[in-house]
């Protein structure tokens, strides 16, 4: 039995929430330039602390360590 774990075309469910909730028509660089897998994460990660605390928080970053920040940063400098 195969075990794909791929969501609406993204590598997981996490990347395309993450994606959708933070990043959909909200991010982009304020210079022009491409963003990085580095550049989504800290921003994502900003977010997250400014939008919880406690409990709440560790879970939202337990979520996000199974994000693929490299597609999200690939999508967003192909749009």
């Amino acid at each position: 039995m195969e075990n794909d774990q791929t969501h609406n075309g993204w590598t997981n469910y996490e990347t395309w929430r993450v994606n959708l909730e933070i990043f959909d028509g909200r991010y982009s660089d304020i210079d022009g330039e491409k963003v990085t897998a580095e550049s989504c994460k800290d921003y994502a990660e900003e977010v997250v602390s400014e939008s919880g605390e406690g409990l709440a928080l560790d879970y939202a970053r337990a979520f996000m360590a199974n994000v693929n920040w490299h597609e999200i940063a690939d999508h967003l400098n192909e749009e």
